[in-house]
């Protein structure tokens, strides 16, 4: 698992209980997935399908780092599938697991859009490829 954004829980991320809230969490990671299939589709047009059972495990306080994970499970003909890790980066436990989020790229009108891609590609190679 390729760990790619950190983020620190700070006061409002807080619920009544002091620890990290849940749906700030899934917002978080809702947002690491869009950004990662942007980059890996090239298309800004990229929307969440589906979220598969959502696991927590433990949790995090404030001043705590936490560290989201993204790995590819597979390329389907219009969408990317991922699952996710989202570990506590003090503690070194793992928060939640996510196995399946579907994130769709869709074309100019709004509708699923074949991407072409089958692989994972990374910026240095695309750059490498245009050089």
């Amino acid at each position: 698992m390729r760990f790619h954004t950190r983020k620190w829980v700070k006061p409002e991320d807080l619920n009544a209980n002091g620890t990290l809230f849940g749906g700030k969490l899934l917002a978080w990671i809702d947002e690491e997935a869009a950004l990662y299939s942007i980059i890996q589709l090239e298309n800004k047009r990229v929307v969440t399908k589906y979220m598969s059972e959502i696991n927590f495990m433990s949790t995090a306080l404030k001043g705590d780092i936490v560290e989201i994970g993204i790995d590819v499970v597979k390329f389907g003909k219009t969408s990317l599938t991922l699952n996710c890790e989202v570990r506590n980066k003090m503690t070194r436990e793992t928060i939640v697991t996510v196995d399946n989020i579907i994130m769709v790229n869709l074309g100019a009108d709004g509708k699923p859009k074949p991407h072409g891609k089958t692989k994972i590609e990374f910026v240095r190679d695309r750059l490498a490829s245009e050089a």
